[in-house]
């Protein structure tokens, strides 16, 4: 019943940008703190951002800190990814997930912290 649908992704030069949206129906979006992840050829899916429920609290991993801005917008159920200075090894394709309120904010930057997942964007970037 969780339906996550992201988009935005594409082929853009080192250096770009590109802004990944997440849009979910299917469920309250404002009781669940969401987050994006991604994978890349040949590796596990790690984590890259997250925002709370009211989107008064954000967090980044460190390869992508001061490059990438999460933002949530609750009146259109979306949640997005703003990505600059894109480097090559940010190619992967990117997910959104979903978090349960209930379960705190913490520290969820873990794939098994989040309950429901997107179909993917593919992010490729060229050097």
């Amino acid at each position: 019943q969780v339906q996550l649908v992201e988009s935005g992704g594409g082929l853009v030069q080192a250096g770009g940008s590109l802004r990944l949206s997440c849009v979910s129906s299917g469920y309250t979006f404002s009781s669940y703190h969401m987050g994006w992840f991604r994978q890349a050829p040949g590796k596990e899916r790690e984590f890259v951002a997250r925002i709370s429920w009211s989107g008064s609290s954000t967090d980044y991993a460190e390869s992508v800190k001061g490059r990438c801005t999460i933002s949530r917008d609750n009146t259109k159920n979306t949640v997005y990814l703003q990505m600059n200075s894109l480097k090559p090894e940010d190619t992967a394709v990117y997910y959104c997930a979903v978090r349960p309120r209930w379960k705190g904010f913490g520290s969820s930057v873990g794939i098994r912290d989040y309950d429901y997942w997107g179909q993917g964007t593919q992010v490729t970037v060229s050097s």
